[in-house]
This record gives structure tokens, C-alpha cells and sequence, in this order.
């Protein structure tokens, strides 16, 4: 199945998606009720980075810069740019917008432990 054309969709859910569900299970329970705000701060600004990215991969792909080999993708193309790309692009923007709201939300909390600490 590794030599198919879905190998690099199936990579690409295997290693993202685990990571993508602990980061939204951490999200909701340290957020909470202000979980619904975050993923609506977090999200849009991740689609946008990744359809920039594509858009660049796009050119870089016309430009002869480099190419994708066939067989290993789904054969699918938004412009020259094979679907599981954009899709790479997309993920990878989100794993990181989500990180940091996590990393924000550890800083809140150390911040506040901090201040009860304090005489």
C-alpha cells in the first residue's frame, strides 16, 4: 500500500492526524468554555498561511523548481499542485497555530500559578 498512490495520504493522516486530536483534547481542557474562541482565533489564520504556502508551492512547481513524482499521489491537482500537498500545507499550519495557542494557554497558566504563589 506504501507504493501506491495513496502513500503520501496515508503518511501525511498518520503522523498529523494523533497529533492534531491531543492538541485539540489538550485545547478544550485547558480552555474550556473559551475552547470555541480559540479554535475560531487559531483556525482561520492557519488556512490562510497554508493556502499561501501552496500558492507558493504552486509557483515553485511551474517555475521548474521542483516536481512530485508520479504514482505516489492521488493523481488529484489544485492548479499543478497535487491535492495531499495543499493538504500537507494546511495541516502543518494548523499543528503550529495550535501549539502556540497551547504554549500561550501554558504560559497563562504557570503565570497564574505564579501569582498565587506570591506573598
Amino acid at each position: 500500500m506504501m507504493e501506491t498512490r495513496w502513500a503520501y495520504l496515508i503518511h501525511l493522516l498518520a503522523w498529523a492526524l494523533p497529533v492534531i486530536l491531543f492538541q485539540l483534547w489538550m485545547l478544550m481542557h485547558h480552555y474550556k468554555e473559551r475552547s470555541g474562541a480559540v479554535l475560531r482565533a487559531v483556525l482561520p489564520p492557519a488556512v490562510i498561511v497554508g493556502l499561501y504556502l501552496a500558492v507558493a508551492d504552486h509557483l515553485a512547481i511551474t517555475t521548474g523548481i521542483w516536481n512530485f513524482g508520479d504514482g505516489l499521489h492521488l493523481g488529484i491537482y489544485l492548479g499543478v499542485v497535487p491535492l495531499e500537498e495543499v493538504i500537507f500545507f494546511l495541516v502543518t499550519s494548523v499543528l503550529v497555530s495550535l501549539g502556540l495557542a497551547l504554549f500561550t494557554g501554558l504560559v497563562e497558566l504557570l503565570a497564574k500559578r505564579r501569582e498565587a504563589r506570591a506573598p
